[in-house]
């Protein structure tokens, strides 16, 4: 089972990496505490949103996304496939409609306020 803290934040964050995406931590006034400009393969994490928030937009956001299982060990393998197979409590669920919400706006408008972060 994955937990929403700092531990999970940081596997998710090489995941990433290794995925070709870039992470920042910024400044920002966004709804869902990040943003995904899938162009760019960067991610802009609210540096003021809780681990929390962090972790369930990643998990959310590593479902839309190939990653390339060939450049992982066993140990990221498995983690990937928790996060796969994880489920959102009604809390984060809620949260994860706005995440969806956010990227689809991202995904449409081919942009977000990238000269604000």
């Amino acid at each position: 089972m994955i937990k929403l803290n700092q531990t999970s934040l940081d596997k998710l964050t090489e995941l990433f990496t290794l995925a070709g995406y870039t992470l920042r931590n910024e400044k920002g006034n966004f709804k869902s505490g990040s943003c995904m400009v899938a162009e760019g393969k960067l991610i802009v994490l609210n540096k003021f949103s809780t681990v929390e928030t962090r972790v369930t937009f990643l998990i959310e956001a590593i479902r839309k996304i190939d990653v390339d299982v060939t450049l992982l060990d066993d140990r990221r393998k498995t983690f990937l496939k928790e996060v796969l197979a994880f489920k959102l409590n009604e809390e984060t669920e809620k949260q994860e409609a706005q995440v969806e919400q956010e990227v689809q706006d991202v995904n449409i408008s081919g942009e977000h306020e990238e000269a604000g972060h």
